[in-house]
């Protein structure tokens, strides 16, 4: 598992320009937003996602109660089988595009909910 590039949970400032901005600094790509830190997120296109890449999400499945999926500028879903192994584990994913879940992370963070995100990055 990556080591995180930002400990804690900020709120997201912005995002485009394949970037996201949390706590003022920017970041470049797709990121995993966990209450154990930020992780780099290997996927540009939510087809290309794979299990060993959410490793710090599962890591992290004890500590959040939602899963957002940011799936870049139009909703779409992941291969079925992550979805079936996310949810063995208990982790059950909601799919919007990314302008929708970085919103919704942002407003459930604000009310002091336990969630995780799962970002991919758009121009």
């Amino acid at each position: 598992m990556a080591v995180p590039r930002f400990e804690g949970q900020p709120l997201i400032d912005a995002y485009g320009n394949n970037q996201f901005r949390l706590a003022a600094q920017e970041f470049d790509g797709s990121m995993l937003l966990t209450p154990k830190g930020v992780y780099p997120w290997a996927v540009t296109r939510i087809e290309d996602a794979d299990i060993d890449g959410l490793a710090a999400v599962i890591a992290a499945a004890d500590t959040f109660d939602f899963l957002i999926v940011g799936t870049g500028l139009t909703m779409a879903r992941w291969p079925k089988h992550i979805t079936a192994h996310l949810e063995a584990l208990r982790i059950i994913p909601d799919f919007m595009d990314t302008g929708a879940a970085a919103r919704t992370y942002n407003v459930l963070r604000a009310e002091d909910r336990r969630v995780a995100a799962a970002l991919i990055a758009v121009l």
